[in-house]
């Protein structure tokens, strides 16, 4: 979960001729597949995939869709600051986890678009149970691809590797036996 604070401000609107303030205000987000799931629903196009370029407008209603905060009002998002920005988005990036993984292939990965039902199918195919969805969304995604790891079958070694495993295994028996072959 973040903590933001939004400090209070006060705007002349040109157009009605009027002031707007909000007092400061102190929000609670979290970036999970609830907040996801949620703006995917408003906004019907994937959040995640990176080819799709967001508004002004539909990113701050993403940072709506992860506030946990009740009764906010609403005017304060039009009074997020630079530094407001920048710490929910170092937030969404945070990987929350210290899984990593190694990748022995450049890029080949599944090109399919993952959206909100995407991820809920996951979790239901591995069992995950549905409170995970509070989670932050980038732990879960690791967690869903630890269990994608752990359940596939174990690969074949090609030629080159089997025979170099072979080579060193060799090589270690006669330095611990101390032959020559």
């Amino acid at each position: 979960m973040l903590k933001i604070t939004i400090p209070a401000r006060e705007l002349f609107d040109e157009r009605t001729q009027t002031f707007t303030s909000t007092k400061e205000q102190t929000l609670q987000l979290e970036h999970s597949l609830v907040s996801l799931s949620k703006w995917e629903s408003k906004w019907c196009k994937a959040f995640l995939n990176p080819k799709t370029e967001k508004t002004i407008e539909e990113t701050i209603d993403y940072i709506k869709c992860m506030t946990i905060t009740q009764n906010v009002d609403p005017n304060v998002y039009n009074f997020l600051t630079s530094k407001n920005i920048q710490d929910i988005n170092d937030y969404i990036g945070s990987p929350m986890t210290a899984t990593t993984f190694y990748d022995n292939k450049q890029n080949g990965g599944n090109k399919e678009t993952v959206t909100s039902e995407l991820i809920y199918y996951w979790m239901i195919s591995f069992n995950i149970p549905m409170e995970c969805q509070k989670w932050h969304l980038n732990k879960l995604l690791t967690l869903i691809r630890v269990c994608s790891v752990k359940n596939a079958p174990p690969k074949k070694m090609g030629r080159k590797e089997l025979s170099s495993r072979y080579a060193s295994l060799n090589a270690a028996r006669r330095s611990k036996l101390n032959t020559t072959g």
